[in-house]
């Protein structure tokens, strides 16, 4: 996996009423892991979202495979497997220490003002160069 990863304290808000960390909220954290690593990268969507270029999850296949707890630091591992012509695609890992949680694929499409797709901009790819 990839050297890039940020931490992440789970906090009561977290979990559910068991001290697990609640399923959905892993998708929370897949998604501030690929907007750091892009951000690591000089690439800020908030700028290209402020020139009507989002990049909407368009699939994901999240594999849980232990749960993270109430107090857990974690790390959030992305690295890009591929970029398309319209899409780029992640592959992610939740570790608790050494410990795997979640191995996560998520595809992001790149669409214009219109929510029609458009080509992935030059920057970004030069940016990534996976």
């Amino acid at each position: 996996m990839s050297d890039f990863s940020i931490e992440r304290r789970m906090y009561y808000h977290n979990t559910d009423s068991g001290g697990v960390v609640y399923y959905g909220n892993y998708f929370l954290l897949l998604e501030e892991g690929r907007v750091e690593f892009l951000l690591n990268k000089g690439v800020s969507t908030a700028e290209y979202a402020s020139e009507g270029i989002v990049f909407p999850v368009v699939c994901v296949d999240i594999k849980y495979k232990s749960p993270a707890r109430y107090g857990d630091v974690v790390k959030i591992f992305t690295r890009v497997e591929k970029i398309g012509n319209t899409s780029m695609h992640f592959v992610q890992e939740i570790k608790r220490d050494e410990k795997l949680l979640v191995e996560a694929k998520t595809v992001w499409a790149c669409v214009g003002p219109d929510f029609q797709t458009i080509t992935v901009p030059d920057k970004i790819r030069k940016a990534i160069n996976p």
